[in-house]
């Protein structure tokens, strides 16, 4: 133990030396020793390590960017406060995302996009990440520009997933224009892996009230009702954001997209169902909320008045209230009834 720390001393000491050599060769050794010795992260950020790599990311070479990058990426999966409490750390891994497209290198970029999903796991560092609207601008900016790296789209995805898991962080992505980036990237790159991690940053962004207009100019409802429809071949996890981006809208907005839900195609009706019946547990759940939700928020006793019944107008339910079945997309209850009966039956419902 002692020699790892005399190393990570005499590593840091030669990052602040004047020797250009000297700082590229002690960068490239913390790189490798990062990788490859989960131990020795706390040791060479407890040496004084960060400062220097944090100053290294303004640095022209790319090289030296690169190393330092990764190596502030290796610390955070560890040791996340030490980079936290760096004076300057989140200023220079913005720099890093700002210069994408001109000075930075790609793999400096993805580095950085995905050092910020690692400190964002940390929920009490997400509304201090999310309230650096330079970095969310960046990360967006990095989804809409055509000839990003897959590699560099993947990460700042998950950068933004990790800030838009805090609720008061998505009315500032919304206000940046997330919801355009993220429809535009749906509907212009057909790779499932993409696709999925898009949606799934959909699915958080529209849970605030600003979703829904941002929603209705991109036709939001629409593009998550064509991901739905079993004929366009799109993956369960696709499906499953589908319906989470679906009742957060439902929860969070208006009358104006309860009633776009309600009015969709049969096709999209069944996603939901192959949801209810082939999802995770959590898929599940919010496929049946989100039917609960669109029919008014019926309790469970009122779902099993309704798949047992013949008689589809007024339908009278138990003393807690009434559904009337005049106000629900017909095409949605006879497409997904036997579904709810079959989770009715499991025990899928919960209160």
């Amino acid at each position: 133990m002692e020699v790892k720390h005399r190393t990570a001393r005499s590593l840091v000491k030669k990052l602040g030396s004047v020797s250009e050599i000297t700082r590229s060769e002690a960068l490239a050794e913390l790189r490798l020793m990062t990788k490859n010795d989960a131990e020795s992260r706390l040791i060479i950020a407890e040496a004084g390590a960060i400062p220097y790599l944090a100053e290294t990311l303004y640095s022209s070479s790319h090289d030296s960017q690169d190393n330092a990058a990764a190596t502030l990426l290796n610390i955070s999966i560890s040791s996340r406060a030490p980079l936290m409490s760096t004076r300057g750390l989140l200023d220079a891994i913005s720099h890093v995302l700002r210069h994408h497209a001109a000075n930075s290198s790609p793999s400096a970029v993805q580095s950085s996009a995905a050092t910020l999903y690692s400190l964002l796991v940390d929920d009490s560092y997400r509304p201090i990440i999310g309230a650096k609207r330079d970095i969310a601008y960046s990360l967006i900016e990095i989804i809409k520009r055509p000839n990003s790296p897959p590699r560099s789209i993947k990460d700042a995805l998950k950068a933004l997933f990790g800030i838009a898991l805090f609720p008061l962080n998505r009315a500032g992505l919304i206000d940046l224009g997330a919801a355009g980036a993220l429809f535009s990237l749906v509907l212009k790159d057909g790779r499932v892996g993409i696709v999925e991690d898009t949606t799934a940053v959909i699915a958080q962004i529209a849970g605030c009230e600003e979703s829904e207009r941002a929603f209705w100019k991109v036709s939001g409802v629409k593009v998550l009702e064509d991901l739905l429809d079993v004929g366009t071949g799109s993956s369960e996890r696709t499906k499953e954001n589908a319906v989470g981006a679906l009742l957060n809208l439902v929860r969070c907005g208006g009358g104006g997209v309860m009633r776009e839900v309600k009015e969709m195609r049969p096709g999209a009706v069944e996603g939901i169902k192959d949801v209810m019946e082939n999802g995770t547990a959590k898929g599940k759940s919010k496929a049946i909320a989100l039917l609960k939700a669109v029919e008014g928020g019926a309790k469970k006793w009122d779902f099993a008045v309704l798949i047992h019944s013949d008689t589809w107008k007024g339908t009278k339910c138990s003393d807690s209230g009434r559904i009337c079945i005049e106000k629900v997309n017909r095409a949605l209850w006879e497409s997904a009834k036997e579904a709810i009966a079959r989770a009715w039956k499991h025990k899928v419902f919960q209160e």
